[in-house]
C-alpha cells in the first residue's frame, strides 16, 4: 500500500507501529529513555527537503536506524534548544 492509497491517520498508525518497534529495539541495548517520537523526529529531518517518500522508504529508514545516528541527532537537537518533550 503506497502513500497515495493510506489515510494520513493509517499512515501515522503505521509509521508509529515501526517506530514502536525501534523504540523497544533501542530499550534492549540500554537507551531506556527513547521514545517513538525520538525515533520519529530524527527520521523525519532529513525530509525537510524532499519532501515524504514512500512508504518502503521510510519503514527502511526507521529500522535500519543507528543508535549513534540517533543519539548525534538527540545532542545536535539539544544544543539547538529544541525540547524532547
Amino acid at each position: 500500500m503506497e502513500l497515495e492509497q493510506m489515510s494520513e491517520e493509517e499512515l501515522m498508525s503505521t509509521i508509529e507501529m515501526v517506530c514502536l518497534s525501534k523504540v523497544e529495539e533501542m530499550h534492549l541495548i540500554g537507551y531506556e529513555y527513547v521514545t517513538s517520537d525520538d525515533i520519529w523526529n530524527c527520521v523525519s529531518s532529513k525530509y525537510e527537503k524532499e519532501g515524504v517518500p514512500s512508504l518502503h522508504q521510510l519503514v527502511n529508514d526507521i529500522l535500519s536506524l543507528k543508535a549513534t545516528a540517533l543519539m548525534n541527532y538527540m545532542t545536535i537537537s539539544a544544543y539547538k534548544g529544541s525540547s524532547f518533550d
